[in-house]
């Protein structure tokens, strides 16, 4: 069984900054993938480096949160002479990502039909906002924003209250997954045919397409959605939360079998034999009854003590608190949280990915200072001589 992690030798180069685009490449980078990160050296570098509320010059642990594994280039694309140090990559590595605004990679030179000029096996990702064609691709994108084109708003949050956002950037993320995949597949392709070319990928895309059957309902059937107390399910009864004796317990009655089984929890035999009550159709119909009844039961105990009844039978959940849920003791068995080393930060704890192979990653790198790797990556993958750099970093072309 190789140990090697599976895209060990992949090279990419990327454009990127806040979430979605340094999601994506940080999932290569974790992976194995040598991701550079080309930063403008005018502006201090990526923007995340300057978030609240953690920060120091010229990096922020919502930064380091994004960019491990990965090497920082300084360099001024601006410049002509940035521009061709740039092509120069292009030559020797495999993919160029970037998420900026959908018109601007084809005017800047970052799609297949100029870049596949200089390498013809480049594969070129963008993950924008709104893609890159029709009336919204020069319009910016943000995970918020797609919440709220998307319909999501509207159906998250208590009914009695405004629409709501989930509290992380989940399509940011979404989007970084599916754009990985992309960054994959066309490698794979490219190594089958020796020709790359263009993925694309947008938030908007990713929002609609996690809506699955809601979207198949709305569209076929005329389907609309609603905020219910408890963030329960659509159709799905009783599947969502409860108040308990001292907090909150969610629960996930997915099949019959668990219907039942929580009913013979609350030692409640009419309750199960009740026919309004018997199937999935008839809970739908009678949610309400069904809500209640099982609302009364719950309140009954603690949420630690219908744990300890539930867990094995019927699919459950404490609601934890974001530093309950970091303190889970198999988060640290199962290599979910990792440290890196930082000069200044210390012992950073970070969440790691999620894909877990034989070669998965030992140890990890915090992410890199502005133009920390310039040097070494102009020698190793260009093989500038001392001269040619210095004379790069005297004109402004690069910094570290």
């Amino acid at each position: 069984m190789s140990t090697q992690l599976p895209l060990a030798g992949v090279r990419v180069v990327a454009l990127e900054q806040f979430g979605a685009g340094p999601f994506a490449t940080l999932n290569l980078a974790d992976m194995g993938a040598e991701v550079i990160k080309i930063e403008d050296p005018s502006t201090g570098g990526e923007v995340s480096r300057f978030v609240p509320p953690y920060r120091i010059e010229g990096d922020s642990l919502y930064f380091q949160s994004w960019n491990r594994n990965k090497r920082s280039l300084a360099l001024d694309l601006r410049n002509p002479e940035g521009r061709q140090v740039f092509h120069d990559l292009v030559r020797v590595v495999d993919v160029v990502f970037n998420n900026l605004r959908g018109d601007k990679p084809g005017r800047l030179g970052l799609t297949y039909s100029t870049l596949g000029e200089i390498n013809r096996k480049i594969v070129c990702c963008s993950l924008n906002g709104f893609g890159s064609e029709g009336a919204r691709a020069m319009e910016p994108g943000y995970d918020y924003l797609m919440q709220a084109y998307t319909g999501y708003m509207s159906i998250t949050g208590d009914p009695s209250g405004p629409p709501a956002a989930c509290g992380v950037s989940f399509i940011d993320h979404a989007a970084g997954f599916a754009a990985a995949l992309g960054i994959v597949s066309a490698l794979y392709g490219a190594q089958r045919s020796g020709i790359g070319g263009d993925v694309e990928v947008s938030l908007l895309d990713t929002a609609y397409s996690m809506l699955t059957y809601l979207a198949v309902w709305s569209l076929n059937r005329g389907f609309e959605p609603k905020r219910y107390p408890g963030s329960a399910h659509q159709t799905l009864v009783p599947v969502q939360t409860f108040r308990t004796a001292d907090g909150y317990i969610t629960i996930f009655c997915g099949k019959e079998k668990f219907w039942q089984l929580l009913c013979e929890a609350f030692d409640d035999p009419d309750l199960a034999t009740d026919p309004r009550m018997a199937t999935f159709e008839m809970r739908f119909k009678n949610r309400e009854r069904v809500i209640g009844a099982v609302q009364e039961h719950f309140l009954k105990k603690t949420t630690s003590e219908w744990l300890q009844v539930l867990r094995g039978k019927v699919p459950c959940a404490p609601v934890q608190s974001l530093s309950q849920a970091l303190a889970d003791p198999e988060l640290e068995q199962r290599g979910t949280v990792i440290a890196v080393e930082h000069p200044v930060f210390g012992r950073v704890r970070e969440v790691n990915t999620p894909l877990r192979f034989s070669g998965s990653r030992k140890e990890h790198r915090r992410a890199p200072a502005l133009g920390e790797d310039t040097k070494a990556i102009l020698k190793e993958y260009l093989h500038y001589s001392d001269a040619r750099i210095e004379e790069l970093r005297q004109a402004g072309v690069i910094r570290f």
